[in-house]
């Protein structure tokens, strides 16, 4: 019976049942093989809705939804070309900040391409910026994001490795700190690659322009608190995460109604329909995915699995180099949603037993997510853009293999020089 019943959830995925549905499946199956009461499950989605960082999570994401639909795309590009496009491949970097700075507020790569991408393929183009260069920028730049605060995918990382109750504590804030210098390296590593291979080429700079640098600040006046909230309210201690949440989704809403006009009632209602259908979705597939995790526990799966490893890996370095192929593997072939509620709470209590830090290894989990959007076969972002732009996917194949192997660099040291991710964690 066991076995049909295993037979009949693998189809259940393989015919693309929705993902809450396979994990809730499976957690029943492993429940009832061990005579364990079903109620347990009840259980966890009631821990699940007492975790006090929940709340942070659809507020933020229906803050994001109502900027990915006002024009703040727009002046969010004009305020960074004021500020570095004079610089040396100036609208490259304009293209990295910008598209970081977007993907970490709505939380979403694809997005962040079909909002940003049809703004600055054409006018990286136009600098003088070859084709397959821009192509390649545009479409590996948009999930840049995921690691700075408030990203969801960071939240979401938190509230699991919390729910697990591992022994090895860490704060929210603790884990957006710790995001921040890995995603400088990488918009770093890639501004100088910008630099170097755009040396010959014949671009158009603009000088700084005071005029313009007012006109754009202007422009942008009530979106530029956003950040200001985050780092005083967090990191300053004056609001916890979720009441920062709070002011953030009730600020965006009021300035993008009120102030900019720019999305009326009757749009805000399908705003805030379509962003907490979302979060209903991750909400599911977490209380399911935390119910499972639960039973892998009792069933002393991940000891088992720590054991297996632990055969086959003599060292930290050889398990954290697995890691990041298994990462990279994961990235390519799920979304980042899935990924997280399936695979951390396997992967967490294996890299504690090699001394890896929980706030180190969400950097590095979220690192390769990142390459992951991208990584073909069938990386997500690669499609959005082979829609969004029209062009055949295999042309973004060769197009983003230079970005990748940039990333994959950062990604090593972000890997390997742990620091940059725990500097400030006594």
């Amino acid at each position: 019976m066991t076995i049909v019943a295993i037979i009949i959830i693998l189809l259940m995925a393989l015919l693309g049942a929705p993902l809450f549905v396979v994990i809730l499946a499976a957690t029943m199956l492993g429940f009832l093989s061990a005579d364990v009461d079903l109620a347990i499950i009840a259980a966890e989605l009631y821990r699940l809705a007492e975790t006090p960082l929940l709340l942070a999570l659809p507020l933020f994401t229906f803050a994001g939804y109502i900027l990915s639909e006002s024009n703040t795309s727009t002046r969010i590009i004009r305020l960074t070309r004021v500020f570095f496009g004079w610089l040396p491949s100036g609208l490259a970097v304009v293209s990295l900040v910008a598209c970081a700075v977007f993907t970490a507020f709505t939380g979403a790569s694809g997005i962040t391409i079909v909002a940003l991408g049809a703004l600055l393929l054409p006018a990286l183009i136009q600098e003088g910026y070859q084709e397959k260069f821009s192509l390649g920028l545009v479409t590996t730049t948009g999930s840049l994001g995921l690691l700075l605060p408030p990203s969801i995918p960071l939240i979401l990382y938190g509230i699991i490795v919390q729910q697990m109750e591992l022994g090895q504590k860490f704060t929210l804030p603790e884990l957006f700190m710790a995001g921040i210098l890995p995603a400088l390296l990488m918009i770093v590593l890639l501004a100088l690659w910008a630099a170097w291979t755009s040396r010959h080429l014949p671009l158009r700079r603009g000088a700084f322009s005071a005029a313009e640098a007012v006109a754009a600040v202007k422009e942008a006046a009530w979106e530029l608190p956003l950040p200001v909230f985050i780092v005083v309210g967090i990191f300053g201690g004056f609001l916890t995460i979720s009441e920062v949440a709070a002011v953030t989704a009730l600020y965006v809403m009021l300035v993008e109604t009120i102030v900019y006009k720019e999305i009326k009632a009757q749009h805000l209602i399908k705003v805030i329909t379509d962003s907490m259908q979302m979060v209903g979705g991750i909400l599911l597939i977490l209380g399911v995915s935390l119910a499972f995790t639960n039973y892998l526990v009792d069933a002393q799966i991940p000891m088992h699995l720590f054991e297996w490893v632990s055969a086959n890996v003599d060292s930290k370095l050889t398990f954290l180099m697995l890691l990041n192929v298994f990462l990279l593997i994961l990235g390519a072939i799920l979304d980042i949603f899935s990924a997280l509620v399936i695979v951390v709470p396997l992967i967490v209590p294996i890299a504690l037993n090699y001394g890896v830090h929980p706030v180190h290894l969400g950097v590095i989990f979220l690192a390769n997510m990142q390459i992951g959007y991208f990584t073909p076969p069938v990386g997500m972002n690669l499609f959005i853009a082979s829609y969004r732009f029209n062009k055949p996917i295999t042309e973004l194949y060769q197009a983003t293999i230079p970005f990748m192997l940039i990333l994959l660099l950062a990604v090593l040291i972000i890997t390997y020089v742990p620091w940059l991710s725990t500097w400030f964690i006594r």
